[in-house]
């Protein structure tokens, strides 16, 4: 969903999952490198995640055939386990990201910035392509 009014983005998932597992596969450096692509032709080859209050995260995003890659990274702003996380990306760009139970699964809400390079329509595509790589990527792993 795109909120022109304050140039918000948000994309949504339910995953079938316990909340433990899918808090897991959200942070641990080895899960991220498994689902952290928007396309089949890339890849997250090494991730960090320093999940506390001011700690980074750094995920290098590659296309795999290495014409191209650059440094997905933020800091951490607050952290509740199992429940929220909002971080700053490179650029002062804010992302929230809700952890939910429902009757369904884990409700994944992740609502950021736009940037102003990509449309909006293409910002909302890949993010929650990654978005539905985690979905799938963790429920294959219960």
């Amino acid at each position: 969903m795109i909120n022109q009014e304050n140039n918000t983005i948000t994309v949504e998932a339910i995953v079938d999952a316990p909340l433990k597992k899918v808090w897991e596969c959200w942070t641990q450096p080895d899960h991220i490198c498994q689902w952290n692509n928007a396309s089949p032709d890339w890849h997250t080859p090494s991730a960090t995640n320093d999940l506390q209050v001011g700690g980074e995260f750094h995920y290098l995003m590659a296309a795999k055939d290495g014409s191209f890659s650059f440094d997905f990274n933020g800091t951490y702003e607050n952290i509740l386990t199992e429940s929220l996380i909002v971080y700053h990306i490179e650029g002062g760009r804010k992302v929230i990201i809700n952890f939910k139970e429902t009757g369904a699964g884990i409700q994944i809400t992740e609502t950021f910035e736009a940037e102003e390079v990509n449309s909006l329509d293409l910002q909302e595509m890949g993010w929650q392509s990654i978005l539905n790589n985690f979905k799938q990527y963790t429920e294959a792993t219960v």
